[in-house]
């Protein structure tokens, strides 16, 4: 199934990828889920919500100082930079990511649709104003806008809606590619998990890379095995012929 996978790969013109934990998961980044998946005695369903920012905007605040300094020393991996090429040799292309670490892009990465947001931006919940904010660790917990107003983290929490925009462009994407790579995601999380069905219903092929099964994985057009940082790298050629539309 590689070789079919790779040569789906080679002749679409518009090619789609959405990315999860998994592919950030091989460069060191903590899950949500599965094991080391807890902080302290937490879940991340019990700090990433606006409840609790509201009851302890400390204790939110020092889990995501703890996320922003292990992202900080990761480095993308082979499966990032893979991605870099595919988008160069493609005229169509969009990287949907539920990731907010940003690897995507520090791998060279540009036409990235965030569906979660970005760690490394900072919202004032007073006045909305957002910045970026890469200092790690931060020198005051929970920080503060120069308004006097607390700063949140620029993310997603669960109950919120996604980034305006974001949605619309990540199903507009789906809806005019050839191809759709899943790589590194339990297609569980919705709405991006709505995107696969959807990319069947417009005809595109699906291909599946992770190292586990998941919930998609027997309807999908291929299924591969493995870190991103071993399968990318063998779907995607070294030095890809460039097109051009």
């Amino acid at each position: 199934m590689l070789e079919k996978a790779r040569e789906w790969i080679r002749e679409a013109r518009s090619v789609a990828v959405l990315t999860g934990a998994g592919i950030s998961a091989e460069s060191g980044v903590p899950t949500f889920r599965g094991p080391g998946g807890l902080w302290r005695q937490y879940r991340p369903e019990e700090l990433a919500t606006p409840e609790a920012f509201r009851r302890d905007p400390r204790l939110v605040w020092e889990w995501y100082d703890w996320r922003r300094q292990r992202i900080a020393q990761a480095r993308p991996n082979a499966g990032h930079e893979a991605l870099v090429r595919l988008e160069r040799s493609k005229p169509r292309f969009w990287l949907i990511t539920q990731n907010v670490d940003g690897l995507h892009e520090r791998a060279g990465s540009r036409r990235v649709i965030k569906l979660h947001g970005d760690i490394w931006l900072v919202r004032c919940v007073a006045c909305g104003r957002e910045q970026r904010d890469e200092r790690v660790p931060l020198p005051e917990l929970p920080p503060r806008c120069a308004c006097g107003g607390l700063l949140r983290p620029g993310v997603v929490w669960f109950g919120e809606a996604l980034p305006p925009g974001a949605w619309e462009a990540a199903e507009q994407a789906v809806r005019e590619a050839e191809v759709l790579l899943v790589v590194g995601t339990s297609a569980v999380v919705y709405p991006a998990a709505g995107l696969i069905p959807l990319a069947q219903a417009c005809g595109a092929r699906v291909i599946e890379v992770n190292p586990e099964e998941t919930a998609m994985s027997a309807r999908l057009d291929c299924s591969l095995r493995g870190p991103a940082g071993v399968i990318l790298p063998a779907l995607i050629p070294s030095e890809p012929n460039v097109q051009t539309g």
